[in-house]
C-alpha cells in the first residue's frame, strides 16, 4: 500500500508505469535474485522523500535511485568477496611464502580491466550466463532455472564465454607486447 501523500503526489502512478522499466535496467546489474529487492526498494525511498513536488523529471529521478541503489548493491558485494581474503603478509605469516606468478599477473589492474572489458563484449545471454557462474557462483543447474533455459545451453554459453575471454584477453596481452617492444626499440635507438 503506498503512503497517502505518494498516492496524491502522482507519484505513484508514475512509478507504477516505470517499474518494469526499472527492473529491466537494474537486471543488467546485479544477479536476477536480487532485482525485485531493489525496486522495491527504490518504491521505498522515494515513499520516504518529504516534497515529492520539488522532483521535476519523475522517471529520470525513478530511474536513478534504482541504479544508485544497484551500484550499492555491487559495492557490498565487492566488499564481502574482500573481507573473506586474507591479506598477503597474513597469507606470509603463516608460512607460505611462495609467490605464485599466475596470481601476481591475474592481480594487476590492466589485465583485470581488460578482463572487465572481454566479459563486456560477450553476447547478453552468454554474458548472463558467464557472470552468474563466475562472478556470484551460481551452479548450472541455478542458472538454467533463474535464465529459463536449458543446463546443455547453459554448459555452451559458459565455454563459449571463456573461449571469447581467453581470446580477447591474449590479443590484448600480444598488443601489449607489441607496444612494449616498439617502446624499448625505438629506446634503444636514441641512445
Amino acid at each position: 500500500m503506498a503512503h497517502p501523500d505518494f498516492e496524491k503526489s502522482g507519484l505513484f502512478a508514475i512509478f507504477m508505469a516505470a517499474k518494469a522499466n526499472v527492473a529491466r535496467m537494474v537486471s543488467r546489474m546485479v544477479p536476477p535474485k536480487e532485482i525485485e529487492d531493489i525496486v522495491q526498494e527504490t518504491y521505498v525511498r522515494i515513499c520516504q522523500l518529504d516534497n515529492h513536488d520539488a522532483i521535476t523529471k519523475t522517471n529520470a529521478f525513478i530511474m536513478k535511485t534504482a541504479r544508485n541503489l544497484a551500484l550499492d548493491y555491487i559495492k557490498k558485494a565487492e566488499t564481502r568477496l574482500t573481507d573473506g581474503i586474507e591479506s598477503e603478509e597474513q597469507y606470509d605469516a603463516n608460512g607460505h611464502s611462495d609467490k605464485d606468478p599466475l596470481f601476481e599477473e591475474a592481480a594487476s589492474n590492466e589485465e583485470f580491466a581488460h578482463f572487465c572489458e572481454s566479459v563486456r563484449r560477450l553476447p547478453v545471454q552468454c554474458r548472463r550466463v558467464f557472470v552468474l557462474k563466475k562472478v556470484y557462483g551460481y551452479s548450472q543447474k541455478e542458472i538454467a532455472k533463474e535464465l529459463s533455459i536449458s543446463e546443455s545451453t547453459v554448459e555452451k554459453h559458459i565455454a563459449d564465454g571463456l573461449k571469447r575471454c581467453a581470446a580477447f584477453m591474449l590479443q590484448q596481452e600480444s598488443e601489449a607486447s607489441v607496444v612494449t617492444n616498439n617502446n624499448l626499440s625505438k629506446r634503444g635507438k636514441s641512445q
